[in-house]
């Protein structure tokens, strides 16, 4: 565990890797120490967003070394159903990649209970963790300038859903019209960190 000063307004935590990120995020965000305004977890760090008024750094680094990281229990984050059509133009390569057949990554994707990691790239894009190793593919060789928005997508261990057009190398085996980014909504991201959730073929 190390830690970086972010001027006086944040405290960066460098974890081992996500599953440490996502144990030490659970505790803090069950009991943050005084001064904590906001954590914003990634891949291998915690960010702590600080009061510059009532946090003392010194303290709340002390207190985060004491903590007690915990796995997040099953069932801790909201559940959100996310309807996907499976005609991706990456679903062939997927498939490929993997040594299944378009069915079974089809059936692998959905079968699992996915989670928000953390959430980065563009606002609204969460970062979906816990799906089945077999689906783990590497991005695109080369990203697509544009990404229709709604677009579902894996890269690494991950899965992710685009909320808006924008360039992209994920591979990408379907789409869904949930918006998962709304400004006029609050909060206007649907998927945030902790949250629990589950793909539906549509056809």
């Amino acid at each position: 565990m190390r830690f970086l000063r972010c001027a006086d307004s944040g405290l960066l935590v460098e974890l081992a890797d996500l599953e440490a990120v996502q144990a030490l995020y659970a505790a803090l965000a069950e009991a943050p120490p005084e001064g904590v305004t906001d954590l914003v977890p990634a891949a291998r760090t915690l960010l702590l967003q600080l009061d510059p008024k009532r946090a003392n750094v010194a303290a709340i680094e002390a207190a985060v070394r004491e903590v007690e990281p915990r796995r997040a229990v099953d069932g801790d984050g909201a559940l959100v159903e996310v309807p996907v059509v499976y005609d991706g133009a990456d679903l062939a390569e997927v498939a490929k990649l993997t040594g299944l057949s378009e069915r079974e990554v089809v059936h692998r994707h959905t079968g699992a209970e996915w989670t928000v990691a953390f959430g980065g790239f563009a606002p609204g894009f969460g970062y979906l963790a816990g799906g089945p190793p077999e689906l783990a593919v590497p991005r695109r060789v080369e990203s697509r300038t544009k990404v229709p928005p709604g677009s579902v997508g894996l890269a690494g261990a991950f899965s992710g859903i685009y909320p808006r057009e924008s360039p992209g190398g994920w591979q990408l085996i379907g789409r869904t019209d949930l918006e998962v980014w709304r400004v006029d909504r609050d909060p206007p991201a649907l998927l945030r960190p902790g949250v629990r959730v589950r793909f539906q073929e549509v056809r």
